[in-house]
């Protein structure tokens, strides 16, 4: 039985990067949720509907530099969609003050210290919520997340990767060490920011790779698989920018352990997502496009098995801004406070 309790109120600090802007644009639809409070980076006092003129009508507050105080005193919940390194400035003074926070950038998803320090190059100032945070994927962690007041909502890459993998991990299907992820990404995956190589003359009609096996999601998406196989993965990842806005389609090669069918791995996987609402897996033939996912919260899931080779290749299909992100960070809060899992979509 899900609560019937008034509105929540939330708080969006980083309102105006990619991510925030979606936030805002699906918690304002919430049934469940009010927005309380917005801050971004303004020099001059601005409200959020002048940033974002399509709110007009819709959201009338002021957006300025973040103040902790203010968006501790009016709101009940905190998105923080700050770049990686920053989060973990405020999210202490935030628990402290018995708010409930789900972090949307990297700082709380890989438990390993070390690591982080190693992709990120700083080291974790918050080692102690570190360690209390729950990875905020809702496929996997349903349970933990309900009774969570920091959660660690999961990137954009790892998302549509670890969901695309999860049902033949844990079943022994696949052979781990084979896993390949060939991903490819809109412009907006790197985030509101001047930077040349992401000018629209720089990306229209090109197509790259990049960050060749030091991406920071490498180990947030070992760390998932390995905890789903109860053994270490390593896998080989390698990441490409599309000349689009928005949506993440990722192509995956892994070997089979056992002889199966892709009529008998569809089957496997349909079982397995029967009960997700945001886990589409298609039926034979049929594969995926970013077309089909866009400004939703799904993750479309396409398989193929060759027999012949015992390989199976998944392709899986998000939107990098909202089951990439910020609408799985909604997803989580409707989690987090008892609500239907899919209010606000």
């Amino acid at each position: 039985m899900k609560t019937t309790a008034k509105k929540i109120n939330v708080a969006v600090a980083g309102a105006t990067g990619y991510t925030g802007e979606e936030l805002v644009r699906v918690l304002v639809r919430h049934p469940r949720a009010r927005i309380s409070y917005v801050s971004g980076k303004e020099d001059r006092e601005v409200k959020i509907q002048e940033i974002f003129p399509y709110l007009r009508g819709k959201l009338d507050l002021e957006c300025r530099p973040l103040s902790v105080d203010q968006a501790v005193e009016k709101s009940d919940l905190i998105f923080l969609s700050l770049p990686h390194t920053v989060s973990m400035q405020y999210v202490p003074q935030f628990l402290d003050a018995g708010k409930k926070v789900i972090d949307v950038s990297a700082d709380y998803r890989l438990r390993d210290e070390r690591i982080y320090e190693k992709f990120y190059k700083v080291p974790h100032k918050d080692a102690h919520n570190l360690k209390q945070a729950v990875y905020g994927l809702p496929e996997t962690n349903r349970e933990k997340i309900k009774s969570a007041h920091l959660v660690a909502n999961p990137g954009c890459y790892p998302t549509g990767a670890i969901l695309g993998l999860l049902p033949g991990v844990k079943q022994g299907l696949f052979e781990p060490a084979s896993i390949r992820i060939d991903a490819k990404s809109g412009v907006t995956g790197a985030g509101r920011k001047a930077d040349k190589a992401l000018g629209f003359s720089e990306v229209n009609e090109s197509f790259k790779a990049y960050k060749l096996f030091d991406h920071p999601h490498v180990p947030e998406i070992d760390q998932e698989l390995s905890k789903a196989a109860k053994k270490e993965v390593s896998v080989v990842f390698v990441p490409h920018l599309l000349p689009l806005n928005r949506g993440i389609l990722s192509t995956i090669y892994v070997n089979l352990k056992k002889k199966i069918s892709t009529e008998g791995l569809i089957r496997v996987y349909q079982k397995f997502y029967a009960e997700e609402p945001f886990v589409k897996v298609y039926d034979t033939g049929l594969l995926p496009e970013i077309r089909n996912v866009a400004y939703t919260n799904f993750c479309d899931i396409g398989l193929r098995v060759d027999e012949r080779k015992a390989l199976a290749v998944i392709v899986t299909a998000i939107d990098n801004l909202d089951k990439g992100a910020a609408g799985q960070a909604v997803q989580n809060m409707n989690i987090m406070c008892g609500f239907e899992e899919t209010d606000g979509f």
